[in-house]
């Protein structure tokens, strides 16, 4: 289906929408944060390669929106396509989605589509479940465990309820799939922080609590959410595999929304 909207994209209907044709399908820029600490780099890389090897022959490139380069301006003025795809590696709908990457889009010479951010997905909480698998977590095995058991949802916080709202929806999926409670906390700029909800977990009788990292790569915000942890707490994602699979399909559905607008 993928490779049948590429050509699609590429011939006639492309024309119709008001777009050029392109030899090749549009690139891929990965659109990261950016970070001070130098391991967030080597991951955000080692994901984008996790991203050409499932899709030989598609341009997949990075961008930061700040503190790493290649900036994104730079990443989008460096591109030979005249059309790329901007799959932030960001959760929910916040400043950084709203504001931030589409007035650098706008800079750029080229057309650009940007992808929803990562989000509710199955494939989003299956990386989360395994890396707390990874970290040693297991499902409560009694009744009386279960009754003990919870999980905090640690990611960075915005002010924007809109985002708020997203990290909910991935905490409720998670519980859906761990079968018990999942808190989310945020690093800053919202409410409750890890430690907060952490305290208010344990006065509901759930002391048996781990932390799950809703964080592409390390740097302060994960360091600082699993310091709080009182026991178990999973790595930021990464280059999970599931990760690589779901900027993929951001991808593929950025380019089918004109295609359905125009149907």
């Amino acid at each position: 289906m993928t490779a049948h909207l590429m050509n699609r994209i590429s011939s006639g209907l492309a024309g119709r929408l008001g777009l050029a044709p392109l030899d090749g399908p549009p690139a891929l820029v990965l659109v990261a944060h950016g970070s001070r600490d130098p391991r967030a780099l080597e991951t955000v890389r080692e994901l984008a390669d996790r991203v050409r090897a499932l899709r030989p022959g598609l341009a997949v490139r990075l961008g930061h929106i700040e503190l790493n380069a290649p900036l994104l301006p730079d990443t989008l003025a460096s591109l030979d396509s005249g059309e790329a795809v901007l799959v932030p590696l960001l959760f929910s709908r916040g400043f950084h989605i709203k504001q931030d990457i589409p007035d650098m889009a706008a800079g750029a010479g080229i057309r650009t589509h940007q992808a929803e951010p990562l989000g509710a997905h199955p494939l989003l909480v299956q990386a989360l479940h395994e890396r707390l698998t990874e970290a040693g977590w297991r499902a409560p095995r009694t009744a009386s465990e279960r009754r003990t058991t919870a999980v905090v949802l640690a990611s960075a916080g915005s002010r924007d309820p809109e985002s708020a709202a997203g990290t909910r929806r991935i905490a409720d999926l998670l519980a859906e799939r761990l079968g018990v409670p999942v808190a989310p906390a945020y690093a800053c700029a919202a409410a409750p922080t890890v430690d907060a909800a952490i305290r208010t977990l344990g006065a509901r009788g759930r002391h048996r609590i781990a932390v799950a990292s809703c964080f592409t790569a390390p740097g302060r915000f994960a360091s600082q959410c699993a310091a709080d942890a009182p026991g178990v707490a999973s790595a930021p994602l990464g280059a999970h595999p599931a990760m690589a699979r779901l900027i993929l399909h951001r991808y593929d559905q950025a380019l089918e929304r004109p295609l359905r607008e125009a149907a």
